[in-house]
C-alpha cells in the first residue's frame, strides 16, 4: 500500500509540473499581457519598457519559467491589480477560499448523501415509479442551469417565503468571532451557536443549487454500476448459496459498485469550482469562484495565476485520494 501510494505522490509531481508550464504559456499569451493590465490607462512607452525588464519578461522563456517557479514555490504570486488592488494574491486567495470550501462540501455532502442511496433503490427497483421518477429528475438536474436554478432557489425561498437568506455569508451586523474564516466552523469553535446556525442557513440555497449536477451524475452512475453488479455471475452464486440478503448486498453489490462511484464522486469534487463561480455571484458569497470570474474580466494576471494553479493542484490532489480509496476498496488495483 504504501510503494501504491508513493507511486502515485511521484505521478502528482510530475503532472503539476506540467500543469504549471502550461499556466505559465497560457497567461503569457492572453491579450494585452501582464505589463499592459498592471499600467492599465498610465501605460507610456517608457514605464512598459521598464516593467518589462523590471519583471524579467525580457528574458528567454526558459528563464522566466525559472523565475516563475521560483516566486510560486515561495508563494510570491504578486499584488492583484483587478480585484482588490494592491493586495497580495496570495493573501486574496487565502481569505476568499473558506466560503468555496463551505460551500463545495456542503453541497457536495448533499449530493452524495442523496444520489447513492436514491441510486441504489433506483436500481433495486428497476422500472417502478421510483426508478422513474428518479431518472426524470436526474435528467432535470442535469439540465437546468446552475445559475437559473440559484435565481429559482433564491426567488422562492428567500424573497416570496422568506424562510432563508437572500445573500452573503453571514447576517450584516451579528458579533460573530472569527478564527479560522470558516464561518460555520467559527461559530462551533467559539460556542457561539446562533452564529454559526446563521451561517450555515446562508449555505444551504446555494448548497442546493451548486449540488444539483453531482446529484444527477452520481444518482446515474451508482444506478448503472448498481444494475451492472445485480447481473454478475459472483451475485448470483452468492444467492444460490443462501446466503443473508444483507450480506449480498453490502459484500457483494454496494462494495464493487462503488468504484466508479468513487471516481464520480472525485470528478464532481473538483467540478464544484466551476459551478461556484456562478453560484457565489448570485448569493454574494465572495468566495474563490467570484474573485475566478472578476480576475479574467480585469485582466488580473497574479490572482488568476494562483486561482489557475489552485484548482489544478485541488484537482490532482482529489484524484490522489481517489487512487486510495481505489486500493482499499479493491486491493488489486495496487498492483497495476
Amino acid at each position: 500500500m504504501l510503494r501504491f501510494i508513493v507511486r502515485r505522490l511521484l505521478q502528482m509531481v510530475g503532472v503539476v509540473i506540467v500543469l504549471s508550464l502550461l499556466v505559465f504559456i497560457w497567461l503569457r499569451s492572453l491579450p494585452g499581457g501582464t505589463v499592459s493590465a498592471m499600467l492599465g490607462d498610465r501605460a507610456t512607452p517608457e514605464s512598459t519598457a521598464r516593467l518589462t525588464k523590471q519583471l524579467g519578461l525580457d528574458q528567454p522563456l526558459w528563464v522566466q519559467y525559472g523565475r516563475f517557479v521560483k516566486r510560486v514555490l515561495s508563494g510570491d504570486f504578486g499584488l492583484s491589480t483587478g480585484v482588490l488592488p494592491g493586495r497580495d494574491a496570495l493573501d486574496l486567495f487565502l481569505s476568499r477560499m473558506p466560503a468555496t470550501i463551505e460551500l463545495s462540501i456542503l453541497a457536495l455532502i448533499i449530493a452524495v448523501a442523496a444520489g447513492i442511496p436514491l441510486g441504489y433503490l433506483a436500481a433495486r427497483r428497476r422500472a417502478s415509479t421510483l426508478d422513474n421518477l428518479s431518472i426524470v429528475g436526474s435528467l432535470v438536474g442535469v439540465a437546468v442551469p446552475v445559475f437559473f436554478l440559484a435565481f429559482v432557489l433564491k426567488y422562492i425561498f428567500a424573497i416570496q417565503l422568506g424562510v432563508l437568506p437572500v445573500s452573503g455569508r453571514q447576517s450584516t451586523g451579528l458579533d460573530a468571532t472569527r478564527v479560522t474564516g470558516f464561518f460555520v466552523l467559527d461559530g462551533i469553535l467559539t460556542r457561539e451557536w446562533d452564529a454559526s446556525w446563521d451561517a450555515f442557513k446562508h449555505l444551504i440555497l446555494p448548497a442546493l443549487a451548486l449540488s444539483s449536477i453531482p446529484f444527477a451524475v452520481i444518482f446515474r452512475i451508482t444506478r448503472a454500476s448498481v444494475l451492472e453488479v445485480m447481473d454478475e455471475d459472483y451475485v448470483r452464486t452468492a444467492e444460490s448459496k443462501g446466503l443473508a440478503t444483507s450480506t449480498i448486498r453490502s459484500r457483494h453489490i454496494l462494495r464493487n459498485a462503488l468504484l466508479p462511484v468513487i471516481t464520480t464522486i472525485g470528478l464532481q469534487t473538483g467540478g464544484l469550482l466551476v459551478g461556484a463561480v456562478l453560484t457565489e455571484r448570485v448569493f454574494s458569497l465572495g468566495g474563490v469562484g467570484d474573485a475566478l470570474a472578476t480576475a479574467f474580466t480585469l485582466r488580473d494576471y497574479a490572482v488568476l495565476q494562483v486561482l489557475i494553479l489552485a484548482a489544478a493542484v485541488t484537482f490532482v490532489l482529489v484524484n490522489l485520494v481517489v487512487d486510495i480509496l481505489y486500493a482499499v476498496i479493491d486491493p488489486r488495483v495496487r498492483t497495476r
